[in-house]
């Protein structure tokens, strides 16, 4: 069997303020961090992985140590965060000739990795509607013949995923820096590709996590893979309408409805007369209160989202208490896309429909109202009664 590489090792800014307590890889969905749902496509293909660590990296060897469902995982420290070429170059002391490489952050299905193994080398590439701001591939007869770093016209719908079954030659010839001062992985192979042949492997699935709300896209995804599954205690009058899973030590209380897709971790109290809605994922030791309404959203583990409150296409970090009433909204009428602030500007999401991210730790007041697309740091505190318009900056004290 062949060895991988999974690139897990930047910072994850854009991903902020999920990320200013752990690296991206390690963020969790459906019970699981991106990382562990990784290596279960792994599993029976691979029998090591090496997993390249830096920001915060300690969290990753905690949680998924030395061996994982029969894979045996060992660790390489990248020092400072040089890019994905550097990355890649810092595991080849421990690999042999032929090797897969993977981003630790994006989801990838076992089926798609199972035929980038078949030839040596493979690049892996998605098509997709709109190629802009994507490295671009173009290929003839299943041969990748050029790369676009991420062009100003699209020159190919085809775009890099991060997924490579590469070789050592491929790193024997020195690369310079990009313009963003980084040595990337992309042109190392812009070199390969000067004298010799990839093939090309155009993946059925693929699902980047760049922003917090591409943590929704991959909810749903995730939960094609999982069957119903109910472990906890369910009292009288719950409804449980298509695929649900209830982990061990949950307790769903009188008259709460929950309808799947939908996952409810280990030691959550639900309800009574919560009320789950689809593509919900409530993660370890979370608590939904009384005439609470959760849907499409992500809540971190040890979360409490108390009674009368309504979350909407949101995203909650670890440890978050939110007071009674609170209510996150996730449509804008005057906008056909929510838009928000990411590294200073603003940007659009995507979506028509996103409420709120919520960092680690977070403390709301009650009756208050959190607008479409608000970001509100880690350890921020939002006072009673007030009506947040604009994204909480860690550690802020917001009373407007």
């Amino acid at each position: 069997m062949t060895k991988a590489v999974i690139l897990a090792a930047g910072w994850g800014t854009r991903m902020r303020p999920l990320t200013d307590t752990r690296p991206k890889p390690a963020l969790r969905v459906a019970g699981k961090s991106l990382i562990e749902h990784n290596l279960d496509q792994l599993v029976g293909l691979i029998e090591e992985v090496i997993l390249v660590i830096g920001y915060k990296g300690d969290i990753i060897r905690e949680e998924i140590g030395y061996e994982y469902n029969g894979i045996n995982i060992s660790y390489v420290v990248q020092k400072e965060q040089l890019g994905t070429g550097d990355a890649a170059k810092a595991a080849l002391p421990f690999l042999d000739d032929d090797f897969l490489i993977l981003n630790g952050d994006d989801l990838y299905e076992k089926k798609d990795l199972s035929k980038c193994l078949e030839k040596n080398p493979t690049v892996m590439v998605k098509k997709v509607n709109d190629p802009s701001g994507f490295g671009q591939m173009v290929r003839e007869s299943e041969k990748i013949t050029n790369l676009a770093e991420k062009p100003a016209e699209n020159v190919s719908n085809l775009v890099n995923i991060g997924a490579y079954y590469l070789n050592k030659d491929f790193f024997k010839i020195d690369i310079e820096k990009s313009e963003r001062g980084e040595y990337e992985i992309t042109d190392y192979i812009k070199n390969y590709l000067d004298k010799n042949e990839i093939n090309c492997h155009v993946a059925e699935s693929w699902d980047p996590a760049s922003y917090p709300w591409n943590l929704l896209e991959l909810t749903e995804h995730i939960f094609k893979r999982y069957e119903k599954k109910v472990e906890g205690e369910l009292e009288e009058n719950v409804v449980l309408k298509g695929k649900v899973i209830v982990g061990e030590g949950s307790v769903i209380k009188a008259g709460t409805k929950i309808e799947g897709p939908a996952y409810i971790g280990k030691n959550c109290l639900i309800g009574p007369n919560a009320y789950i809605r689809p593509y919900s994922s409530i993660e370890d030791e979370a608590k939904v209160g009384h005439a609470a309404e959760v849907k499409n959203t992500i809540v971190g583990k040890g979360s409490k989202v108390p009674h009368l409150s309504y979350l909407g296409d949101s995203v909650l970090g670890e440890r978050c208490n939110l007071g009674a009433g609170t209510v996150a909204a996730n449509f804008n009428f005057n906008e056909n896309e929510i838009k928000t602030e990411v590294k200073g500007e603003i940007i659009g999401t995507g979506r028509k429909k996103l409420g709120v991210v919520l960092g680690d730790e977070v403390k709301v007041g009650v009756n208050t109202s959190l607008m479409p697309g608000v970001m509100v740091g880690t350890g921020a505190t939002i006072y009673p009664n007030v009506m947040v318009r604009k994204n909480v900056k860690k550690g802020e004290i917001y009373k407007k």
